[in-house]
């Protein structure tokens, strides 16, 4: 998977200890593990590709250990839940409101880039509906599925 040169390690951790701290949650070197590669990648992976990652780094990590770490990453809002009626959950550390694009036939899901928030309509959303943030979809083939078919 595609990295990023986010952060360093240690402002990642410590981003994570205060997060966790904040709510009640304990570090454990699986958390930190689960958060350096969500937060290390532009993929937006689901937890078998967490795992896999994990895994190599701490080799007796369980696949349960790595769903409950992603769980707790998006309740302490360090992560979001993407789900899809059609296929597993996947996890992005980008949590300010983006755009996503995704394919239809392999299921990647990766960000739109560039400034898209004036691509969002203006809803009216009414009865005192307070907005909080968005999550936008845009749905098609990859560039491999489109030429492949």
């Amino acid at each position: 998977m595609p990295t990023t040169a986010a952060m360093p390690i240690d402002n990642v951790d410590a981003v994570l200890r205060e997060a966790l701290e904040a709510n009640g949650q304990r570090f454990t070197d699986q958390r930190a593990a689960v958060y350096r590669f969500l937060r290390g990648t532009t993929e937006h992976p689901t937890a078998d590709e967490v795992f896999t990652a994990v895994r190599g780094e701490i080799t007796d990590i369980s696949l349960a250990t790595v769903y409950k770490a992603l769980e707790t990453l998006v309740s302490c809002g360090l992560a979001v839940k993407l789900s899809y009626g059609d296929d597993s959950a996947r996890y992005d550390a980008r949590t300010d409101d983006h755009c996503h694009s995704r394919c239809l036939r392999c299921g990647i899901v990766r960000d739109v880039a560039g400034d898209t928030r004036s691509a969002v309509p203006r809803l009216e959303v009414g009865d005192g509906f307070r907005v909080q943030g968005y999550r936008v979809e845009v749905v098609g083939l990859c560039p491999a599925c489109a030429t492949a078919h």
